[in-house]
């Protein structure tokens, strides 16, 4: 590998300024005595003995080159021995991956060979080089911590889908993720790897042995007496499931941890090592050496304090020695082993970066002396080595490597012109530089140092009946005490150290935040914003796409750190400007959503797609926005939409050819950390983007032009006198006053969108470590206390309960580390207030946007997601360290998210079913707890009341089941034996997760029952709409939920073992649920305006009254028949059906009896009793049945046999219905009974003739004008809900009169 091409096809500069020829003999430049020693001292001379004499000799520029040329060739091999092959290897060199013949399945392979991404079920590959003697090594950086068998196998090994490395007999793969070793058999070998680690293969075939070791740590001899001999040698080869990505190092680079005695697989190029190791020890003379011209001496001095000033011999004398340099510095080997370890040897000092002027003044020196090519591949390189070392260094106490590579980083970014260049071209484009924000979690405990960072463990210990743990125990033992305490101290230690890194982090977007930087072009901050659109952009359209996306725990990192500079860099121009809004105070101006300046590529807005906004509201814009909308361009967009079909549709289409051509898919996010972004998927044209052709003044109306977002400059983002900039189009309900700059605007539009892309997600993913700790403490407890109770004759038992007690110890005392260390990453107080202002951010945006009128439909959808997972990010993931009460304004903030939720769920200036079923979502958990509910309640009244007029509207088209349960929520509490939190035959059981919203302590709202109450009895129509619809949806329910129960008892009659489909057995507990809590919102209809259905004088009372009466029947019937269908299936006590059970829904039914054959007035209750009679399902037994009695009135013993089981009763429930309630069934009780043993004595048996012609089940009690035609009264009423037409004649009913039969004479 000789330096002579070096990739120098350009022509260098020539840097002979001062040879014999051009100068006279004395130079301008210092004499020649001193010019000699001083070239003698850069330039030492290796050999001894002629080295005196050249001593003696003069050296001047004229002879340097040479002299320069003499010394780098010395101790250089002859080319003939260079190249020679190594023997026990065969293959190419360098060795990359074997794209043509060496796979099985679809793979993603990167430009450079060496990364890969599974892209179907479990895809294979080798590399292109094989040994069969001697000792090797390689070693793979694991991207992501799945299901991979990395190891070796020979060239007849043939995988397939399912097999792979290790599967077949002359293959070995070590699996991190399963933590085994793979040789066709499978055993426990090495440990679990998480994504980060480095995994050493070394095959050693002198002996015959397999043996690998991770992060530089042996696992031990894997396999031994490996197959050898002629004709078998060992690729280097992985097997990896779907999206798992990982690179290779067989020796492009400098192997992480090399092992003695084994070389890598790719020769190292040994001869330009030396050669560039000598330059840089040249380069360190020159720094340590200065001319003292007055006193024609040398000085020694610190390399720290070197400047450069220009002095001409040093220059020249730099350019020599670049002229060698330079080319060398365009190979990753020696920018990553010799240029990068010298600038972190300048950094080991400690200090801060600003005190370390000297990496500024070499790379000042580089921009000079190199070629602009050169520079630009040297720093690419240089950033992606740090990179690389950053994401692949072990975690260690103090985070040393993590805080090292930073601080490099930080100090080259520090540099003008090294910035942006490295911003323009690499630090989005070519390399994932987001991971330069990301700390990772350790996996494994011990190996982190976390064991001595935190060397007390504690864990809840305190549980309520619920199972939560108590936040202040009052019974906490002192030594238990101690142990939080000295734990909470680790935990804070910890955080300490991982503050120090994300200061760093948060320095380096500093600088990219830069907006003064112009001396050298455009700012640092307009490149940044550009890329980083386009970021969001990748990460937005890629949704399906592996390896474009990137991995939302390193997006999590990304937001805190942005969030933290942004709103630095804010308050400092918020300081320069008085009156604009301070970071506390930010948002969003609704302008950026419809003045086209922000692309927001295809995502969704409130009102539907932006093209079709355009064309329906251009008026609208045009009115109070100033706005016009150019009719091409509408044509464009419509045009443009469907190009874009068509192009997404080529852009999917190679992927099954992904590795079957040479042209591969370009490298990506996961597999090499660092190499460049997949352009090939992100063919789409960008939306279309606005800004005013001219300056404007007010009344005039701007016309848009198209502008891509790369094209951007500073005016158009920030703008200029008389224009607006990414403000354009400012709508008079928008205070004018100044905010922030316009370019931090659409950052902080990008860190909300950011939110919604994958953090909200991630949040949620690592509350499973919190969750794990305290199913293992409540599990631990459970065992302590079985130990205790343990009898004394069982030894046997309490060995295993002890060896229990020990495992869950263990695993406690490493989770609760682990855990200790997520919550210092993330979910530590500082990142809760950074998502709670990112909530708040959501929410003064969306008041502005809403003040906009019709404009409101332009806003993203992403602002209302954001606002309502934020919050329940707050609430449900930092909750158990930190608590939401403790954040500034929060009884306010949450009072305006109230009112957003109770205003929007029935916005129709929102489209979108998905956002519109987000918000009613949200609206009933909000109405689940009591904060949140009083938050509700302290919106203005007028909107409360427009929020339960929405709620009331009828449950025909649209998704009532939501509403339901919020009807219900507000009412649960307050109805009969409806106090309980969880149903008492679910009591011993453990609930799921006990934050759920449906587990929360009842919380009734008595202000929005009034308002409901309000509504109802003043609107008679929609009453009686809503009311119908609500019978209308129990019918179904019920009616569904006995059809399945029927299907069910069926299937478990059977003989043969068939199971029924779980999710038939959840869509049954579901109809029960619905059926329930339609019961519920009718008793709570009942309870508060009990007038719709006994006031006879409203138009639709009575029918009301009759359907009521009908369905209670039903449902009594169906539930309290003996030994009936219900009974069986819910002693099946199968698993998905445990809601069901008699206690709810008949409870519920009792409540609502009560309500009106109790606790009414006198008219009202004859008025239900005698429906509830006269209809002809109505079985007295049934209304005995509730309380546990057939015929009899509750005796206090029972009879001597005892009965074959236990009935229902509501006596069993003492805990759920008070003295109260239960005297009022039994008065119920004996009332029915009166009333049914006079309407029997009173009622004449009727003939066949009397009887209803329609359900035989009433007599004849209406007449229809005009046809004359008869029936009951509940027929013909249900019929003439939906239909006019007589039954017989289909003639048109214009009125229905009372009959009764004349007397016979």
């Amino acid at each position: 590998m000789s330096s002579k091409g070096g990739g120098t096809a350009l022509t260098r500069r020539n840097y002979r300024l001062a040879s014999d020829t051009d100068k006279p003999k004395a130079t301008g430049i210092v004499n020649e005595k001193l010019l000699s020693d001083y070239l003698h001292h850069v330039f030492p001379s290796t050999k001894q003995g002629p080295a005196l004499a050249s001593l003696r000799k003069p050296l001047g520029f004229q002879d340097l080159g040479t002299h320069l040329e003499r010394l780098l060739s010395e101790g250089e091999p002859t080319e003939d021995i260079r190249d020679q092959p190594v023997e026990g290897r065969l293959g190419p060199q360098p060795v990359v991956l074997d794209h043509t013949s060496g796979f099985e399945g679809l793979l993603f392979v990167d430009d450079d060979l060496l990364g890969v991404i599974g892209h179907s079920n479990f895809s294979s590959i080798r590399a292109t080089t094989c040994v069969y003697k001697g000792k090797w090594a390689y070693e793979v950086l694991i991207s992501s911590q799945g299901l991979m068998q990395i190891g070796w196998c020979t060239l007849n090994c043939r995988f397939n889908q399912e097999e792979g490395v290790g599967d077949t007999p002359d293959s070995y793969a070590y699996d991190g993720n399963r933590v085994r070793k793979w040789n066709v058999t499978t055993t426990n070998y090495g440990k679990s790897w998480a994504a980060g680690d480095i995994v050493s293969c070394l095959i050693d075939l002198d002996e015959g042995t397999i043996t690998f070791c991770l992060n530089g740590q042996s696992l031990g001899t894997a396999f031994t007496d490996i197959k050898m001999g002629p004709g078998v040698a060992y690729f280097p080869a992985i097997s990896l499931s779907f999206k798992e990505s990982v690179a290779f190092n067989f020796g492009s680079r400098p192997l992480r941890y090399p092992v003695e005695g084994y070389l890598p697989l790719q020769n190292p190029p040994t001869a330009d090592l030396v050669k560039a190791q000598k330059l840089l020890g040249y380069i360190k003379n020159v720094l340590s050496t200065s001319l003292d011209t007055q006193e024609e001496r040398l000085v020694e001095q610190d390399c720290a304090a070197w400047r450069l000033h220009g002095e001409p011999t040093v220059l020249v004398t730099l350019a020599h020695i670049f002229n060698h340099f330079a080319p060398l510095m365009c190979k990753v080997y020696l920018v990553e082993d010799v240029l990068m370890n010298f600038l972190l040897g300048i950094l080991e000092g400690g200090g801060s970066v600003d005190e370390h002027p000297l990496i500024q003044q070499l790379l000042d020196l580089f921009w000079l002396l190199m070629e602009d090519y050169e520079v630009n591949e040297c720093l690419k390189q240089l950033m992606m080595s740090l990179l690389r070392a950053y994401r692949f260094s072990p975690i260690i106490p103090d985070l040393g490597f993590q805080i090292h590579y930073l601080r490099l980083t930080t100090a080259i970014l520090h540099h003008e012109k090294s910035r942006k260049y490295l911003l323009n071209n690499v630090l989005f484009d070519v390399l994932r530089s987001v991971v330069f924000f990301y700390i990772k979690t350790p996996l494994r405990v011990k190996e982190a140092g976390l064991e001595e960072l935190i060397p007390t463990t504690w864990w809840p210990t305190h549980f309520d009946k619920e199972g939560k743990d108590e936040r202040e125990p009052k019974d906490e033992s002192a030594d238990e005490r101690l142990r939080r305490r000295a734990y909470e101290r680790g935990c804070q230690r910890l955080k300490k150290r991982i503050e120090v890194v994300e200061e760093l982090q948060v320095q380096i977007l500093k600088l990219l935040l830069n907006n003064k930087d112009k001396a050298t072009g455009e700012a640092s901050r307009y490149i940044f914003l550009n890329k980083f659109r386009k970021f969001l952009q990748e990460n937005a359209s890629n949704r399906g796409h592996p390896t474009a996306l990137c991995p939302p725990e390193y997006m999590v990192c990304f937001l805190h750190r942005l969030i933290t500079a942004v709103r630095a860099s804010w308050d400092e121009g918020n300081r320069k400007t008085p009156g604009s809004v301070s970071s506390e105070e930010a948002y969003v101006p609704p302008q950026l959503f419809y003045n086209g300046k922000v692309d927001y590529f295809d995502l969704q807005r409130l009102g539907g797609l932006l093209s079709h906004l355009k064309k329906t509201l251009k008026d609208d814009l045009a009115s109070k926005a100033n706005i016009i909308i150019d009719p091409a361009e509408i044509q464009a967009t419509s045009m443009d939409d469907l190009d874009e079909d068509e192009e997404s549709g080529a852009a999917q289409r190679p992927f099954g050819a992904a590795a079957m051509g040479g042209a591969l898919a370009r490298p990506s996010w996961l597999s090499s950390p660092t190499l460049g972004r997949a352009n090939r998927f992100l063919s789409t044209a960008a939306v279309s983007l606005m800004t005013p052709r001219r300056p404007l003044t007010q009344p005039e109306k701007v016309k848009v032009r198209t502008l891509a977002v790369e094209q951007r400059t500073e005016e158009d983002i920030e703008g200029s006198h008389g224009n607006d900039g990414l403000l354009l189009g400012r709508p008079v309900e928008e205070p004018d006053q100044p905010i922030a700059d316009k370019s931090l605007l659409e950052i902080v539009d990008g860190i909300v969108m950011m939110y919604n892309l994958s953090v909200h997600q991630q949040l949620g993913k690592m509350v499973v470590v919190s969750d794990d700790v305290h199913e293992y403490a409540v599990a631990l407890k459970d065992t302590e206390e079985k130990i205790a109770r343990c009898p004394a004759r069982r030894p046997d038992i309490l060995e295993e309960l002890q060896k229990s007690q020990k495992v869950f110890a263990e695993k406690l005392n490493h989770l609760s580390r682990r855990l200790a260390w997520i919550n210092a990453t993330i979910y530590s107080k500082d990142k809760m207030l950074d998502v709670y202002w990112l909530l708040c951010v959501c929410i003064r945006t969306i008041e502005h946007a809403d003040n906009t009128g019709s404009l409101f439909a332009f806003a993203p959808e992403f602002y209302l997601n954001v606002a309502m997972n934020a919050y329940s990010a707050l609430k449900n993931y930092f909750s158990p360290a930190n608590s939401m009460e403790e954040l500034p304004g929060y009884e306010e903030t949450l009072t305006q998210l109230a009112a957003i939720l109770a205003k929007h769920f029935a916005d129709p200036r929102i489209v979108g079913t998905d956002i519109k079923d987000s918000l009613m979502q949200a609206l009933a958990s909000y109405v689940c707890y009591p904060q949140s509910l009083r938050a509700v309640e302290r919106i203005p009244e007028e909107q409360r009341v427009a929020m339960m007029r929405n709620l009331l509207a009828p449950y025909e088209q649209r998704p009532w089941a939501q509403t339901n349960w919020i009807l219900v929520r507000l009412w649960r509490g307050c109805g009969f034996g409806y106090r309980y939190t969880r149903l008492p035959h679910l009591l011993k059981t453990k609930p799921e997760d006990a934050n759920l919203p449906s587990l929360q302590k009842p919380c009734p709202s008595l202000l929005l029952q009034r308002h409901m109450a309000e509504l109802l009895s003043m609107d008679k129509d929609m009453a009686a709409s809503f009311l119908n619809s609500v019978l209308n949806q129990l019918n179904w329910a019920f009616s569904e939920f006995i059809g399945m129960i029927q299907e069910i008892q069926q299937a478990a009659e059977r003989p043969e073992r068939n199971f029924v489909d779980t999710r038939q057995l959840k869509v049954c507990a579901t109809c029960f649920d619905l059926s329930v809590s339609l019961l519920r919102v009718l008793e709570m209809t009942v309870t508060l305006v009990p007038e719709i259905f006994l006031d006879w004088s409203r138009p639709s009372a009575e029918l009301l009254l009759r359907r009521l009466a009908q369905l209670l029947n039903q449902v009594l019937n169906r539930v309290t028949a003996e030994k009936n269908l219900f009974d069986r299936v819910v002693n099946l006590r199968l698993p998905g059906l445990e809601s069901v059970d008699h206690y709810p829904i008949l409870v519920a039914v009792t409540g609502i009896l009560v309500r009106i054959l109790v606790d009414g007035d006198r008219q009202g209750i004859s008025r239900a009793a005698s429906v509830l009679l006269s209809d002809p399902c109505f079985q007295l037994h049934s209304i005995q049945h509730l309380l546990g009695e057939e015929q009899s009135p509750p005796a206090p013993q029972q009879p001597s046999p005892p009965p074959p089981r236990k009935h229902f009763s509501l006596h069993a429930y003492t805990d759920y219905i008070s003295e109260e309630e239960k005297q009022k069934v039994e008065l119920m009780l004996s009332f029915l009974t009166e009333e049914s043993k006079q309407a029997a004595a009173s009622t004449a048996p009727t003939s066949e003739e009397d009887l209803c012609p329609i359900c035989y089940a009433h007599s004849i009690s209406a007449v229809f004008k005009p046809c004359s035609h008869k029936s009951c009264k509940a027929c013909i009423n249900q019929h003439l809900m939906n239909n006019k037409d007589c039954f017989f004649c289909k003639a048109t009913i214009t009125g229905v009169e009372d009959y009764s039969k004349p007397a016979a004479s």
